[in-house]
């Protein structure tokens, strides 16, 4: 055959700009629990976040680069507002939001996009009975579409379950189990109506991937939703020795100074046909200098294809 080898490099060029145009636009969707990010005292949380803090999550915010970010104990609209106005500031513009009051008048759920929301049906009085009684889902679920671009969009289906605190009134781990499970109804709902749905599901779930109520978010079979369980970015790359556990990345999110422990219950758990589009690489946990300046939960971020598999 012949070959003209004139042809070779403009070929070569051409193509890879091909592919550079063919590949998807790349966003990334972070979850960060603010501990506490009020700006102002209430009865059960007196004290409102100091300009340090503040100043550290907006650093971390800006680390991740992040197209949507997900809150939990967001305080007042008007706490995120002056979020999202100090992050504009910096140089991140999140125009578009959503701010969930639930049973819980302290902390809240909150979403700050840079892409637009174009439904909002987030739960702000969801309860169940246990043991003859009532309660409510403390901080309700955020559940919003949101539309990366002509022909990619995605659910946001965001929650913060009880904590291991105990009350009077319950069970801690009963009342938490009943979040989950109603949460999981809401999974259920948007997956049996369209298996191939485009969902993530993050949050503050205050337990380890094994409780009960983590697993009840997860749920089983088909519609089994893929935790991402992003790690810390710090060169580990060994082979896992041992296939029954997951691998020996450092994957915590929260530091309990009551009893000195760290551990991950923060999470970006995906839809069959979210996980299609996820870019694995580029999915993690932030690790920070002094990160509990901010809070005592550190960052996570998964990045994702704009574009359906």
């Amino acid at each position: 055959m012949n070959f003209n080898r004139h042809w070779l490099l403009p070929a070569i060029v051409f193509l890879t700009f091909l592919s550079t145009e063919l590949r998807a636009e790349i966003f990334r969707v972070a979850e960060y629990n603010v501990e506490n990010y009020l700006d102002q005292p209430t009865e059960t949380r007196r004290f409102v976040k100091s300009d340090d803090a503040k100043a550290k999550i907006r650093e971390s915010i800006r680390a991740m680069k992040p197209d949507v970010v997900s809150f939990e104990e967001m305080g007042t609209t008007n706490a995120l507002l002056e979020l999202q106005a100090s992050l504009k500031a910096d140089g991140l513009n999140f125009p578009y939001w959503e701010h969930v009051n639930g049973a819980d008048a302290s902390i809240h759920l909150a979403v700050l996009s840079r892409f637009p929301i174009i439904a909002r049906r987030s739960h702000t009085n969801e309860n169940f009975l246990l043991d003859g009684r009532r309660f409510s889902v403390s901080r309700g679920f955020a559940e919003v579409d949101i539309q990366v671009n002509t022909n990619y969009s995605f659910t946001l289906l965001g929650a913060h379950l009880k904590s291991k605190r105990p009350v009077p009134e319950g069970d801690e781990a009963e009342l938490r189990l009943q979040e989950a499970r109603l949460l999981r109804e809401k999974v259920d709902a948007i997956l049996k109506t369209n298996p191939n749905a485009n969902l993530i599901v993050l949050g503050d779930f205050n337990n380890t991937k094994d409780s009960p109520s983590t697993k009840a978010i997860i749920g089983t079979g088909k519609l089994r939703l893929v935790d991402t369980r992003p790690a810390e970015r710090n060169g580990d790359n060994a082979i896992n020795s041992n296939r029954r556990y997951s691998s020996m990345t450092v994957t915590w999110t929260y530091y309990y100074g009551v009893e000195d422990s760290y551990s991950r219950i923060d999470y970006i758990l995906l839809s069959p046909g979210m996980a299609r589009e996820w870019v694995k690489p580029e999915t993690y946990v932030l690790s920070l200098p002094n990160w509990g300046v901010g809070s005592d939960h550190r960052p996570i971020v998964a990045a994702f294809e704009a574009a359906d598999k």
